[in-house]
Formats: structure tokens, C-alpha cells, sequence
């Protein structure tokens, strides 16, 4: 063994991917700048400021049991700085907290991307630059440190937000409430003129609520201390609401999703949930967080390609294949790029090189093995492989292997996997055998990198698809390439089809034809009506393949593609490209599985996220393709209607569960298709709450508004990608997959119409989001607590007129209370699904209606009607009144000015 690579890991203690709680300290805490982001030295002082004071918040309102106790902040690799260390597994994709430029919806407001069920992890949270710079924008959030915890609360636990901009108000015992928690939160409600005055709350006829515009103003001083998930930027705040103190009446997103307290949600369904309940709190209060600041500059990247007995025949072909369409590519310049084979022995066929030009590319292609024999040693490709990675400055530090093999070693692969994790490279692993040694998915798991199983069926295209979805992102999705086409057929005939380049991409276009027996026929149409045929095209008869470089950037609209055979072959085709402009991020596709291993006791959800510069694309065709190793394929349709699966609807994250899963390793591909004009989704969730002012001694003093948000359109017409995810396996106890009850309906909503009521909610499936439920029970209650508690003891609804639809269709029914509906009643109402087993779903969320009749004064609200007009009139007779009786302190009473704001308070 090398004795550099000894020195190096002696000094390295533990590589870790994710955030873990390590006793009462969280650690492994990354926070990546975007590449896109101009360097500014402050931005790292007011990341370590804003994080440390969270940790002092998150300590008191966990009581007292746990803090932040590391984190690493990753700089751009174009940042100048000699302070930086150099970044190991750190990445910007990988990383759960993003400083980056805005997404147009949210502006400055600081957010997470939020994916899944209640309780599971978020994606990532996203600050930009202007929030941690600017400190005028916190009288508008309250401290940045009280809103990290809030931010915190969403990525890490999977809880929700507890107020709501789409129901800010509901009806609740005759009384309007603001939406809140806890209901002990006080303060009053006004609406903002144009003019930056206040003026009392107007009433909507149709609903009996306040109309758009009108907003909750806090008191300043309050006798509760919850919950943070609400108002994070109230200084009384300092807790998260716990059940004794819940507003489970609420109509916001935390009841709709979790019908839990958020402190239910943290100490019983969270990542943390175990060691929470275990921890003892501190004795005394934690020491500030300790920061260390990384770069990740140059990639440098080692193939390291098992050429054993078993990689010969197709397997060394679509190895060449890929590994060539990598080289050309998918790799970016000013990469270095080494490699290096194994079988009996290992080999060098390439030191790191630089990729400074199309004559560099094809020279590696050249070097890449043609032939495969003898065992499989995989832990002397792994040595090697390291070896060649610590050429260039001394270790393996944040540089990548990709390591290829069929999985099945013939040496102790285990004696020398913690080696190659403990080096601080990143290790992308791809095994094509259904028997591949679990070592290869922990050292991806343990080392930042992706684990991708393909299976060596031609038309199924999935190494080609593995390679290309190998890149490191910085965040600078400009210079990235983006995957707009993988199919494959096999046929005596015609294969034809049609990929959309949008005006996001066009530059570096390339169409890769891989056929299995003889050359093709090849037509490639642009939507001008330009044909490209052979003549136009490179063909490499060893590889059996034949590539089309589009000049210059090519043509938006529809490219359609022909390929003509006269034997039965296998065919496929790839299309790559990147960014059309250096400005303009390309509408991007990332999927991933809620769980890369599972024994099937908690249901799989396939998630596909569309969107362009962190705006989601919404109402986009997306399908995933989940084929196992043993090459059954199961297809289904992502949605994104905010039911079943799918947490939040149109915020472009398409989901659905996945339930025909089969013991064993599986693929993961999703198609999205767009026709048309691309339609852009306002996500509005899991974000900071902006303050609009406070009411201090009875009167409101007001923040200044919050800066406008963008919602300029980007004219993108038709467009196609596919994108590749991990691979996931399925352990079984038994052979036969579970059976699981219809989705849990998170959707359900209410309305009383004079004496009807009408419920909708999206129709569940007969197993989770697929198929269809035998039936429905509806249940009604005077009383929340009876149906979150005792579902089967509320009032029952006549159903049998009710025929349960296709999951995800819209459901509707009405129906007639056998009593008059009084005015001021709420009701409220749940729904069980039942299916062919009889198993039921569980009790949907509790929607409430209320009767309220239009009157001359305002449900709730005291001291309505009375304009600013009137009450100005009536302090000016006061005061003249007062003048004239008691005349010597005439003086002093005509310097005051009334406060006409103190009068017009809208209280709850």
C-alpha cells in the first residue's frame, strides 16, 4: 500500500454523509453556496452568526436537550481564499441547507423543499445571499436565528407550517380565528391600504370571512410561548405547540398532513425520534457551534472498470459504450480524468489527464479495455484506483471513483471497503449483477455518491443512463448537462419518436444511436425540416454506435427521429445538451425513492421534481419506469395533485406510491413530457413567515411590506427529459408482495350550502394511490375531538349512493343533515376508504364547515363600522369639550394629535 495514502487515513477519523444527532449535538451539518453566488466574506460570517444563534434557541425549545454542535460551510469552487480547506463527500446536491439565488416565488422569504410524509425529511432548505446580508429584512422575519429553527424544524423532522396563506382565517364557535397555534396567541386583525394605512377588515359575502389583504397583527407581548411554526419571529416565542395546546381547528397544513401537535410529530415520528426520548438534558448550556469552511475546486474523477471473465461478451460492450458517451459528454472541462482496470491483476490505462479538448476526450475513449478475463479483485482495482486519485496533491479528498463491476468478487471485498470509505473520496458505485456484494451500497451510501444497479438488457439503455446522470453539481446547473432522451426498442421495423428541445437548452447537443447487429438507417429531422442522415454523422463500427453533434445551438421546437431496420435488432437512443445561455438554468428533473432499502412493512413513493432555476413546472406528463434486476418493468404516472403520495399539489414534485415491489435490486427512470407552453407553479409552502407588524400597547406598528416577488414568465415552449435515480432494493420476508389499505386522504374539504353540505376530497386507491377503494364511510361530528379520537362513535353519512372512482379522480358528494343547520354551527367531517380485504385507510383530515348568514356586523369581529372619519370628528368635540371646562391646560391638551389608529382595532 501506498505509504502516502497510510499517512492520510491515519489522520482521518470518520466520514460521514448526512446529518446525524451524535449525543445532544447535531454534526455532519453542510450548508453549500451556490455556484452562482459573487463572493462576499460576510456571507460566511452571517452563516455562523444566524447558526449560532439557532442552537441556542433549538436548545431551549427542545428543553434544554440538544444543540448544533458542527457544521461545515462549502464555498464555491470560484471563490478565491486561502482559509478554505479541501472539501471531501461535501456537495452542494447532497447538501440539506442551500444559500443560492432566489426562486422567483419566494423572493428573499426563506423556505424548505418539502417531499414527503409528515415526519420524514425535507429536502433542503433554501436562504439566498440578500436574506443573511440584508439586516433590514429582519424586523420582516423576526431573527435569523429563530427562523433557522423554523426552517430546521421542516427539513429535519417533516413537520408543517402552522399558519396558512391560503386560509388565513376560519370560523370557529360563531368567531372568526386567524390561523394559528396555539389559539392563545393574540392579536388583532387590520388590512393595509395602498396608501400604507390601516382600515378595518372587509367582509366576503359568499364566505363570512375577511376578504384577501386583511392580516393578523400580533401582540408584541404575549402570555403563551408557542409555537415556533407559526411565528417564529415573535419574541415570546420560543417553543413548539405540544398537545395540551394544539389548535387542531386550524385549517393549515400541519393539521391537514400530520393531525398532530408539532412536538407529537418530533418526539414520535421524526429521524430523531428514538434518541430524543432518550436523551437526559444538558447540564449546563452548549457551547456555540464549531464551523469549518471547505472548497470543492477541480473534479477529479478515476474510472475504475472490473474487465473480469464475467464482464465478457455484451457486458465489455456497453461498458465501452457508456464509459466512451461519459468521456465525450457527460464529464465537464478542466476535469482530470484517470483510469484503471481489474480483473486477476490491476492496470493503469490512463493517469490523470486534464480534458482540455475534443482531442483529449478521444484519446481516453481509445484507452478504454476491449477485452474481459480472469477473477475479480476488486480491492486491488480499489487500491490502484486511490492511488492514481492521490497523484496529484497527496490524497483522495472530494475526488470521485466510479467503480464498475458485475458485483461478484472473488477476494474479501470487505477487508478493503472501509479503506476506500475512510480515503474522503466519493465513491459511485455500478453493479450489474443481481448478486453484487452489499459493500458496494455501503461504501456509496457512506461516501456521498449514488448506487445504480443497471441490468445489461440492450433496449432497457440503463448504463448509458447510469453514466449520464454521473455529474457533481456546484449549483451551476448552466454548465451541467441535461438528459432529454433514453429509449430503446427492439424491432425488425421502424423505431421512431420525438424529442422537444426547449429554449432552456440547445448547446452541446449530441444524439447517440447504439444498434445491436448492423447498421441502421438514421434520419434525424430538426423542426425546421433540416435532415440529418449518416453523412452527418460519426459511426464507430467496434462500438456500434453512431453520434450526431448538433452545430452550434440547436433549433428549439420538436426534433424527430427515425431509425430504420430490416432485422430484428435492439435499438436505442440518447439525447443530451446544456443550457442554451449562460443565464438561464435549464428545466431540470431529479428523482429519487423515499427509501433505498425496504422490507416492505412502510409503503415506497417514487418522487420526480421538474422545475427551472428552483421554479416548479407544474401539469408536465411525468412517468416512472421501475424495472428489477431480474428485468420486470412495472410503469405508473407521477402526480402532483396534492393527494395520495403527493404532499403539496402543483409544486412540481410529482409522486405516487410504489407497490408492486419485488424482492431484490431495482432501477429507477422517469420520462417527463411537456406539449405546449410550460406552465410555472407559485410554490408557496413550508416557508418563514413574513411579519406585517405588531400591535404594541393597542396600537399596530407596521413592518415595511415585503419585497414583491418576481412572476415574470420565461417563454419555454415543448420540452422532454428523462433522469436516472438510484437504485433501491426490496428484502422481503416472503415472496408475495404486501398489501396495503387505501392512501390516507389529506385533502378533504367541507361547505355548507343553506341546509346541504358538499365534501370533496381526491379518491383514493385500492392499495395506498393505485386502483380503486370499495367504499367509503363518512362520519360527522358537533364535536373535532370525537372524530380525531372515536371515529366510529361520530354521526353517519348514507353512502350507498357512493361509488368510490379511480384514485386520484375528484370526488363530490352532498347530502342533506336530518336538522336544520342553525346559523353560527360548525360541523365537522372525516373519511374512512375501505378496500376489497376490508382493510381500512386511516381517518382522513377533519374538515370543518360553518353556517354563517350575512347580518349587519361581522361574525366575531367587535367594533365594526366605525371609520377612521368618525372617530377622528368625535376626539376633536372631546378635546374641545375638555378645553373649554377646564381652561388652563388648554395648552397642553392642543399639542397632542389623537392616535386614530389605537381606535379602530379589530380584535378576536
Amino acid at each position: 500500500m501506498d505509504s502516502r495514502i497510510t499517512f492520510v487515513l491515519m489522520l482521518l477519523s470518520s466520514i460521514s454523509i448526512g446529518i446525524k444527532l451524535d449525543g445532544n449535538g447535531y454534526v455532519d451539518i453542510v450548508i453549500a453556496i451556490g455556484s452562482k453566488v459573487p463572493q462576499d466574506d460576510m456571507l460566511i460570517d452571517k452563516i455562523k452568526e444566524m447558526v449560532t444563534e439557532g442552537s441556542f434557541y433549538l436548545y431551549d425549545a427542545l428543553d434544554e436537550k440538544v444543540y448544533f454542535r458542527e457544521a461545515t460551510i462549502l464555498v464555491p469552487p470560484e471563490w478565491n481564499g486561502t482559509d478554505f480547506s479541501k472539501a471531501r463527500t461535501e456537495s452542494f446536491g447532497k447538501a440539506k441547507i442551500r444559500i443560492d439565488n432566489p426562486n422567483p416565488s419566494y423572493g428573499v422569504e426563506p423556505y424548505t423543499n418539502l417531499y414527503g410524509e409528515c415526519g420524514a425529511e425535507g429536502d433542503y432548505i433554501h436562504f439566498i445571499p440578500e436574506y443573511l446580508l440584508n439586516d433590514n429584512l429582519i424586523e420582516l422575519f423576526g431573527s435569523r436565528g429563530r427562523v433557522f429553527l423554523h426552517e430546521w424544524a421542516h427539513v429535519r423532522w417533516g413537520v408543517y407550517d402552522e399558519y396558512s396563506g391560503e386560509k388565513p382565517f376560519y370560523h370557529s364557535n360563531g368567531r372568526i380565528e386567524a390561523t394559528r397555534c396555539s389559539k392563545n396567541i393574540q392579536g388583532q386583525l387590520y388590512e393595509v391600504t395602498a396608501g400604507g394605512s390601516l382600515q378595518q377588515c372587509r367582509i366576503d359575502p359568499q364566505t363570512s370571512l375577511p376578504t384577501e389583504g386583511c392580516m393578523f397583527f400580533p401582540d408584541r407581548n404575549q402570555i403563551t410561548n408557542s409555537s415556533i411554526m407559526f411565528f417564529p419571529g415573535l419574541d415570546p416565542v420560543t417553543a413548539f405547540c405540544q398537545e395540551n395546546e394544539h389548535n387542531y381547528e386550524a385549517p393549515n397544513m400541519q393539521n391537514s398532513k400530520c393531525e398532530k401537535a408539532t412536538w407529537t410529530v418530533i418526539f414520535e415520528d421524526s429521524e430523531d425520534k428514538d434518541t430524543l426520548r432518550s436523551l437526559k438534558p444538558l447540564q449546563s448550556p452548549p457551547p456555540p457551534p464549531s464551523f469549518k469552511v471547505v472548497q470543492r475546486t477541480q473534479r477529479v474523477v478515476c474510472l475504475i472498470l472490473d474487465v473480469s471473465g464475467s464482464m465478457g461478451g455484451l457486458r465489455i460492450l456497453q461498458l465501452q459504450q457508456a464509459a466512451t458517451h461519459f468521456l465525450r459528454n457527460i464529464v465537464e472541462d478542466q476535469a482530470r480524468v484517470g483510469i484503471v482496470t481489474f480483473s486477476t491483476t490491476a492496470s493503469t490505462l490512463s493517469r490523470l489527464t486534464t480534458i482540455d479538448s475534443d482531442t483529449t476526450r478521444e484519446n481516453l475513449i481509445k484507452l478504454l479495455p476491449k477485452v474481459a478475463s480472469g477473477s475479480t479483485n476488486m480491492c486491488l482495482g480499489l487500491t490502484l484506483g486511490l492511488q492514481i486519485l492521490c497523484e496529484d496533491n497527496g490524497d483522495a479528498f472530494g475526488d470521485e471513483i466510479v467503480f464498475l463491476t458485475d458485483g461478484q468478487a472473488t477476494d474479501n471485498i470487505a477487508g478493503c471497503a472501509p479503506f476506500a470509505i475512510q480515503s474522503g473520496a466519493i465513491i459511485h458505485t455500478l453493479a450489474f449483477s443481481n448478486s453484487a456484494v452489499p459493500e458496494l451500497t455501503e461504501m456509496a451510501d457512506k461516501t456521498g455518491g449514488i448506487f445504480l444497479a443497471p441490468n445489461d438488457k440492450i433496449t432497457s439503455n440503463q448504463l448509458m443512463d447510469a453514466f449520464a446522470s454521473l455529474t457533481l453539481s456546484t449549483g451551476d446547473y448552466t454548465n451541467e448537462p441535461v438528459q432529454l432522451e433514453s429509449a430503446g426498442t427492439s424491432t425488425s421495423d421502424w423505431f421512431n419518436g420525438t424529442v422537444s428541445v426547449d429554449q432552456t437548452v440547445g448547446n452541446k447537443t449530441s444524439f447517440v444511436i447504439i444498434y445491436e447487429i448492423s447498421f441502421p438507417g438514421i434520419y434525424i429531422q430538426s423542426p425546421s425540416g433540416l435532415i440529418y442522415t449518416q453523412t452527418s454523422m460519426s459511426h464507430d463500427v467496434s462500438l456500434k454506435t453512431v453520434t450526431l453533434k448538433v452545430p452550434g445551438t440547436a433549433e428549439p421546437g420538436d426534433w424527430k427521429y427515425s431509425i430504420q431496420t430490416t432485422i430484428l435488432q435492439a435499438l436505442t437512443i440518447t439525447v443530451t445538451s446544456q443550457a442554451s445561455r449562460d443565464d438561464v438554468p435549464p428545466i431540470t428533473v431529479k428523482t429519487r425513492m423515499n427509501q433505498q432499502s425496504s422490507d416492505g412493512t412502510k409503503p415506497m413513493i417514487v418522487f420526480a421534481e421538474v422545475s427551472q432555476n428552483y421554479r416548479p413546472v407544474i401539469n408536465a406528463d411525468v412517468w416512472a419506469t421501475l424495472e428489477s434486476e431480474t428485468g420486470s418493468a412495472h410503469t405508473i404516472q407521477l402526480l402532483d395533485n396534492g393527494a395520495g403520495a403527493d404532499a403539496i399539489k402543483a409544486d412540481g414534485i410529482y409522486s405516487r406510491y410504489f407497490t408492486k415491489i419485488v424482492n431484490g435490486r431495482s432501477s429507477l427512470k422517469v420520462r417527463v413530457k411537456n406539449q405546449g407552453q410550460t406552465i410555472f407553479g407559485l410554490r408557496k409552502n413550508s416557508g418563514a413567515p413574513y411579519v406585517p407588524g405588531y400591535v404594541v400597547n393597542g396600537i399596530v406598528q407596521l413592518n415595511p411590506p415585503k419585497p414583491p416577488v418576481s412572476e415574470e414568465p420565461l417563454e419555454v415552449g415543448s420540452f422532454t427529459r428523462t433522469a436516472t435515480g438510484e437504485s433501491f432494493e426490496v428484502k422481503l420476508s416472503g415472496t408475495t408482495p404486501p398489501n396495503f389499505p387505501p392512501n390516507r386522504i389529506t385533502d378533504l374539504s367541507a361547505e355548507i350550502q343553506e341546509d346541504t353540505v358538499l365534501l370533496i376530497w381526491t379518491a383514493p386507491g385500492e392499495d395506498l394511490d393505485q386502483g380503486t377503494a370499495k367504499s367509503y364511510e363518512i362520519r360527522w361530528s358537533f364535536e373535532l375531538d370525537m372524530l380525531r379520537e372515536r371515529f366510529s362513535n361520530g354521526h353517519e353519512v348514507n353512502t350507498a349512493a357512493v361509488s368510490p372512482q379511480e384514485a386520484g379522480s375528484v370526488e363530490q358528494h352532498s347530502f342533506n343533515l336530518s336538522f336544520p343547520i342553525q346559523n353560527g354551527t360548525t360541523l365537522f367531517f372525516a373519511v374512512q376508504s375501505e378496500d376489497e380485504q376490508n382493510a381500512k385507510s386511516e381517518t382522513s383530515n377533519i374538515a370543518q364547515a360553518s353556517k354563517i348568514l350575512p347580518g349587519p356586523k361581522p361574525p366575531g369581529i367587535s367594533n365594526p363600522g366605525i371609520n377612521l372619519t368618525v372617530i377622528v370628528i368625535s376626539v376633536c368635540v372631546v378635546t374641545m369639550v375638555i378645553c373649554f371646562i377646564v381652561a388652563v391646560t388648554t395648552w397642553a391638551v392642543k399639542r397632542k394629535k389623537p392616535s386614530a389608529e389605537s381606535k379602530v382595532a379589530l380584535t378576536l
